[in-house]
């Protein structure tokens, strides 16, 4: 392992590209840590202790939006932007063919599309949180002016955010969105492990014990599930060319169990969010049926159960939609048959379309199932043992754990072209 990361940083390229990310990431924390003025650090506190959802929420700001800073929204606007735009797909053909079959230049046009969309979702989303917020006397009474200046901030701090990801992004060391993410959670640790100690109760040893157990488990089911694919075979028929003899060799295409990645869980936290948001900014509505259908939203997504059941069927459910997108059995079958290439005892064509269709479907029911209880594990350990001083922090590891191995499997290409071995 450690010869490993001495030949990393060996290479004077990755490197370079190593600490590039790092200063980045450096960065990112130091406008994180930049409150916007105003606040009331107590009622903050409290409102996050209170709410599962905005305590999520935080999750994906990188524990900015905990500390209001000018960076609180986050990646949240841009994740929604893209959500927006891959559900659009799926209704205007010509967009799904620029972004699946574009080439680079459809992906460069779809990916400004996303960038412009950013901008209106994060002041909607600025001006929403600093309502909810002011409501809650976290933040002291503020001006037209007010809030007008602390809007254009956060969303000028997600705009920046956003940059600061491509810029990652563009290293190929790790996709920037979730090692900015990743920052956030590892940034965090310090403050939880000093409430872990300062919070200590020896009557609760057998919890600690449990919960330490459950971390491994899910670590490790984690990895093995991030890690496991199916190879299908495919051989490619030999072809004759004057006195030469081409193809006859035969592969395989790994077909992953969980091809979305974290990507699902993302997609689900932002949309359980808006319901809770909209709610908070029109509780106080002038017309009293829609301030009274306001506070029954809040309430009913407020509850444990009900935000366990939506959290996890969205999951499965974006699960088998993300992996629609980036898997198309249709665009694979007809490259393999373009090519010579077939599934042994499968024809060519739609055969191998329905074959390709039939394995997806099934193994992606097992990663969807398995994202969906990674997500609820916090929930089901707190109804089970009511025990809140800990939390399984299950989506806190899933991004972990699954940025760690992307980031492990893009150097590790790297040193490959360098003739290293693997990582």
């Amino acid at each position: 392992m450690l010869e490993k990361i001495y030949q990393i940083f060996k290479v004077k390229e990755i490197r370079n590209k190593i600490l590039y990310v790092a200063g980045l990431l450096i960065v990112f924390r130091l406008f994180a840590s930049i409150p916007i003025p105003g606040i009331d650090t107590n009622q903050l506190k409290a409102f996050f202790e209170g709410n599962q959802i905005f305590g999520m929420l935080n999750l994906f700001s990188g524990g900015a939006l905990s500390q209001m800073s000018i960076m609180m929204l986050g990646v949240g606007p841009y994740v929604t932007s893209s959500i927006i735009l891959q559900l659009l797909t799926m209704i205007f053909p010509a967009l799904k063919e620029m972004y699946q079959e574009g080439g680079e230049e459809g992906h460069r046009k779809f990916n400004q599309y996303t960038r412009i969309l950013t901008v209106p979702l994060a002041i909607l989303q600025a001006y929403s949180l600093l309502v909810i917020l002011q409501r809650q006397n976290v933040l002291g009474a503020l001006t037209f002016t007010g809030i007008a200046v602390n809007v254009v901030v956060a969303t000028a701090g997600s705009v920046l955010l956003m940059w600061l990801g491509e810029l990652i992004s563009e290293k190929n060391i790790g996709n920037g969105i979730s090692l900015l993410i990743f920052a956030g959670i590892v940034a965090n640790l310090p403050q939880d492990m000093k409430q872990l100690i300062t919070t200590y109760d020896p009557s609760q040893i057998p919890s600690y014990v449990a919960f330490l157990a459950i971390t491994v488990i899910v670590v490790g089911g984690v990895v093995f599930i991030t890690e496991a694919q199916r190879n299908i075979p495919v051989a490619y028929a030999k072809r004759i060319r004057g006195n030469r003899v081409y193809g006859g060799s035969s592969t395989y295409l790994p077909i992953r169990v969980n091809q979305a990645g974290m990507i699902p869980i993302i997609f689900a936290l932002s949309l359980l969010l808006f319901p809770n948001i909209l709610a908070g900014v029109l509780s106080l509505a002038p017309l009293p049926w829609l301030a009274s259908f306001a506070k029954s939203m809040q309430l009913f997504f407020q509850n444990q159960l009900v935000y366990g059941i939506f959290y996890f069927v969205l999951v499965v459910a974006f699960t088998y939609f993300y992996t629609a997108i980036v898997f198309d059995p249709k665009a694979i079958a007809e490259n393999m048959q373009k090519q010579g290439g077939f599934i042994p005892g499968i024809r060519p064509g739609m055969s191998t379309m329905d074959y390709l269709s039939h394995i997806i479907s099934r193994i992606t029911f097992w990663g969807a199932i398995f994202l969906g209880l990674v997500a609820v594990i916090p929930l089901i350990v707190q109804y089970a043992t009511d025990f809140k001083t800990l939390t399984i922090g299950g989506t806190a590891i899933l991004i972990v754990v699954a940025v760690l191995l992307d980031s492990m499997q893009q150097i590790d290409s790297q040193l490959t072209m360098r003739e290293y071995e693997g990582f």
